[in-house]
């Protein structure tokens, strides 16, 4: 399949931030202007998390979505505090072209079928923050609360679950790879794609080209990234120059 690049940007208090593991935050930039950079520089999609909605008890900051909206010429998905179809109908009606929905799909699974129902299955990503866990069947436990409530529950069966209601992305995020830039989780990716015939986005850990490569060989075709993005580490032109060269077939 062709492979997509998405920058994501976490945001907390309408500031872009990257954290390491879910923790240390430090500001990235303004969210509209790191948008209309990204899609300047060539970005397939964009991905806009509200991190701290979730644990706040509030809503997507609607007002950021508008604005990125105005500027964003590739597809854009929103994640953080959207909880019912009424949430999510609010921050698509905003400009969002896709809803990212992860603590409330846990805690009431029938709110993944009711959006996949309302606005179609290429609308709904679930995302899904894993820990390593050996006492789990596949090594891996759901997180919740941006990855700071451990759920229990098997990460690689949660994902069988969430296959069931047919939608088209999920978006798995390992806590042990997040932002400490030594490459993705390549193990979950691979465990998570066995189990589903949705797109896979790779997230959590990318720090140089090579990782972006192991991944889509891992079998994620949506590449997420935020800190070599952020920090110009890793420019898109070069990562797509790259990944032509070796011989991965490129939206753009």
């Amino acid at each position: 399949m062709t492979v997509r690049i998405m920058p994501c940007l976490d945001m907390q208090n309408g500031r872009v931030v990257k954290g390491v593991q879910f923790v240390n935050i430090r500001d990235a930039g303004d969210p509209v202007a790191c948008c209309k950079a990204y899609c300047e520089a060539g970005a397939d999609e964009l991905a806009l998390l509200d991190i701290t909605a979730t644990i706040e008890g509030r809503s997507t900051m609607l007002d950021v979505v508008k604005k990125v909206a105005e500027v964003a010429d590739v597809p854009f998905t929103v994640g953080g505090g959207i909880s019912d179809v009424a949430s999510a109908a609010e921050v698509l009606e905003a400009g969002a072209n896709k809803i990212s929905t992860s603590s409330a799909a846990f805690r009431n699974p029938a709110v993944i079928s009711e959006m996949v129902k309302e606005f179609g299955p290429e609308r709904v990503t679930v995302a899904i923050d894993a820990g390593q866990n050996q006492a789990m069947a596949s090594g891996y436990e759901v997180y919740i609360d941006g990855g700071r409530t451990a759920t229990g529950m098997d990460a690689i069966e949660w994902t069988r679950k969430v296959d069931g209601f047919g939608v088209k992305t999920i978006l798995p995020t390992s806590k042990a790879t997040d932002g400490v830039k030594t490459g993705y989780d390549l193990p979950l990716i691979q465990e998570i794609k066995k189990v589903t015939s949705a797109e896979v986005v790779a997230s959590g850990g990318a720090g140089q080209l090579s990782h972006f490569y192991d991944a889509v060989e891992a079998g994620a075709t949506i590449l997420l990234a935020a800190s070599v993005f952020h920090f110009n580490i890793i420019s898109i032109p070069e990562l797509k120059a790259y990944l032509k060269s070796r011989g991965v077939i490129i939206q753009n």
